[in-house]
């Protein structure tokens, strides 16, 4: 905005002006290179000065910026009595903008749109105790969905199914009741203890995470809607059940399976609960721990599977440690679980990093984000030796490291574009979506290239010249098997009459 003085003395200014231009030699105004001004004049020192401020046109954008000030402001002077108008016409158009506004603008919205990141879906907890709030006070719908929105059921469903895969994994001839025979084999009713010992130790264990950080739950959006932080159940009712479902999962499968699967079940809810949960807010190496966890249940289903063919004592050696290699199947598919929570849990804390940070959650997608995208393609690296390795262990064909390829693949091409744009650009989102697709595809690819499967579904169909050779085989294997046990039961029955 000008003073008064200069508006006042505008017409002499102007007129000083003129005159100086007529004294002064139009050659040094010329527009040609080589000609230049010269290097003294003998105008005084004010009247150059506004000569030169004259001789170029004046810019507008000064102006706008200060009609578009002056226009706010009386509108915000004005707003107290008149009711406010559109807000989108407050705001200036794209054309009204000086140019280089209008492409600051331009590159804002560009990465806006290119680095925003649709929400990810809610997770089960959340919906079940929305669900609960809605139901009567007393009713039994309230109580059984706030009770099993303790439980997460979404992971303990994964992790239900990360033990079942291994136990129908382990090669045994087939599922027959032990009773019905006294050959080894796979037993439903093992694979009943099995899953609902596995159900109620996760389900224990997610109780005692909720009861451990209600606190830093309420801060995020993720988790701000669990039955803890919504008042729905006491703390105490919740740590009575989750020491009655711990209790009731490890007896289910002491008593039903065997002790070692008991043990790494109780390990389990001890490493979840007390240690990965209180490192959260320590150190980023919490999410090895949480891997490691995740690594345990399909230890569990080998080692089930295992016991129903254990040939000795049954101990913790011979169904994990076996001497003759026969648990490496088990090792890689805990190894499998285990390197699949890095590509996953990655990108799923990419998107609330931010929210992480303000719960004091210290996760590597905000405490290194370059760090996180290597660590999310190093693991995804690592399936393809992994499903060499279920072939080269007889637990699947050959035909399964060629079948597992192309999902391989498509997890580390998601892999490496989230570790190129280190999450933004829809990078964080796409490798998610790839995890969760990952891990059911290769567990049923597995499941369809199990060694022997076919071959065996061939002849129980159509027959082969050499089933009788391959029954008479197999019979004499089990009757040696049989006998060496029996031979061990009388030795153990004898050696007190001694």
């Amino acid at each position: 905005m000008r003073s008064p003085l200069v508006l006042a003395l505008a017409p002499e200014l102007q007129l000083l002006s003129r005159r100086s231009i007529r004294a002064a030699s139009p050659r040094w105004l010329s527009t040609s290179p080589s000609l230049g001004a010269p290097r003294s004049s003998k105008a005084p020192l004010g009247t150059v000065f506004f000569l030169q401020n004259r001789l170029f046109d004046r810019s507008s954008c000064l102006d706008s910026i200060i009609s578009r000030r002056n226009s706010r402001a009386t509108s915000t002077s004005t707003s107290s009595t008149t009711p406010p108008s559109n807000p989108q016409s407050q705001t200036p158009q794209l054309s009204e903008l000086a140019p280089h506004r209008r492409r600051q603008a331009r590159k804002q919205a560009l990465a806006q749109a290119t680095s925003s990141e649709a929400p990810l879906p809610p997770d089960a907890s959340s919906l079940l105790t929305s669900a609960a709030a809605a139901q009567p006070k007393d009713s039994f719908r309230r109580t059984f969905s706030t009770f099993l929105s303790l439980s997460k059921p979404r992971l303990t469903v994964l992790v239900v199914l990360s033990a079942m895969a291994p136990y129908a994994l382990y090669p045994v001839p087939e599922m027959l009741m032990p009773t019905m025979t006294e050959t080894p084999s796979l037993s439903p009713l093992t694979l009943f203890f099995l899953t609902t010992g596995t159900a109620l130790c996760s389900a224990s264990a997610n109780t005692l995470n909720m009861l451990y950080e209600p606190s830093t739950d309420a801060k995020m959006t993720r988790t701000r809607n669990r039955p803890l932080v919504r008042g729905l159940i006491s703390n105490r009712a919740a740590a009575l059940f989750a020491i009655l479902c711990g209790a009731a999962g490890a007896g289910a499968l002491y008593f039903g399976v065997n002790p070692t699967v008991s043990f790494l079940g109780l390990s389990n809810i001890v490493l979840y609960a007390g240690v990965y949960t209180p490192l959260k807010a320590v150190t980023a190496f919490n999410t090895w721990v949480g891997a490691v966890v995740g690594g345990i249940p399909p230890l569990m289903g080998w080692a089930a599977a295992a016991g129903e063919a254990a040939t000795k004592d049954g101990s913790w050696r011979e169904l994990l440690l076996a001497s003759d290699g026969s648990s490496i199947g088990g090792w890689l598919l805990a190894g499998l679980l285990f390197a699949w929570q890095f590509p996953h849990f990655m990108a799923l804390s990419w998107p609330i990093r931010e929210e992480y940070k303000a719960a004091g959650l210290r996760m590597l997608a905000w405490t290194n984000p370059a760090r996180n995208g290597r660590v999310a393609l190093r693991y995804s690296l690592v399936f393809f030796p992994l499903c060499f390795g279920l072939c080269a262990a007889g637990v699947t064909d050959w035909y399964f490291a060629l079948t597992s390829l192309p999902i391989n693949l498509w997890l580390a091409r998601e892999a490496v574009r989230f570790w190129k744009f280190e999450g933004h650009k829809g990078s964080a989102r796409g490798l998610f979506w790839a995890s969760v697709w990952h891990l059911p595809g290769v567990m049923i690819l597995a499941l369809l290239h199990k060694k022997g499967m076919w071959s065996r579904a061939w002849r129980s169909v159509f027959g082969d010249d050499e089933e009788g050779e391959w029954e008479e085989e197999e019979l004499e294997e089990m009757a040696s098997m049989t006998a060496t046990t029996v031979a061990q039961k009388d030795e153990t029955t004898t050696q007190p009459g001694r």
